[in-house]
């Protein structure tokens, strides 16, 4: 899978980061805080993408992975958020993202070669141990600046792409086989000990979407 992506570089004091976007973010897709979880729809491609960018920060210690999604829910109205992915030793605060943000020029292109999704195996759970309440390698969720921040280690984002891989693969074939109860979603955090603070991410796949 090659992902086409921009860097950008900007400096916050005496430190530099490093913020890596897509070059064309989705079109359909929607990051929202419901009542009781975060809820993201996404089409085929928006799923493919995020689980790319998901395995990217895995292999991406040093950035931080930002994926412009910040658009009203088609559904409720409910303002939209962005998303980023960033490594728990960065120790960067949600709170400097909106100075960051402000310093990022138009950056430069790059293209990362990741694996694409499994195209016919099952999606299976690569670390069941996860379950268990002593496991202590969770997300830290936090939302600011209309931003969602998800922040883990190198494994814990590796282990988690496949929530949005296997959403792109599945949620296709099933809304044509049940076109009567048309909902694929995969759930992140709410049953796997993924996530510590925060409420996890609803994954939802939409094939309609309201005309732009």
């Amino acid at each position: 899978m090659k992902l086409p992506l921009t860097i950008h570089r900007a400096r916050l004091g005496p430190v530099e980061f490093k913020v890596i976007r897509p070059a064309r973010p989705p079109a359909r897709a929607v990051l929202s805080d419901g009542n009781w979880r975060l809820h993201v729809q996404v089409d085929q491609g928006a799923a493919q993408l995020i689980a790319g960018l998901w395995s990217l920060a895995a292999t991406s210690p040093r950035s931080l992975v930002h994926l412009p999604l910040r658009r009203t829910d088609p559904d409720t109205g409910a303002p939209g958020l962005d998303l980023v992915l960033l490594h728990h030793s960065l120790q960067f605060a949600p709170s400097r993202w909106k100075e960051l943000r402000a310093r990022l020029g138009p950056g430069r292109p790059q293209t990362a070669d990741l694996p694409g999704p499994a195209s016919s195996a099952p999606v299976v759970d690569p670390w069941p141990e996860r379950r268990h309440a002593e496991n202590r390698d969770r997300f830290h969720q936090h939302v600011h600046a209309g931003t969602l921040f998800m922040t883990g280690s190198a494994k814990l984002f590796a282990d988690t792409a496949r929530f949005f891989a296997d959403v792109a693969h599945q949620g296709p074939g099933y809304v044509f086989a049940h076109p009567d109860h048309r909902h694929y979603c995969a759930t992140l955090g709410a049953y796997d000990n993924t996530v510590s603070a925060g409420s996890g991410i609803h994954i939802v796949y939409r094939d309609r979407w309201p005309a732009p």
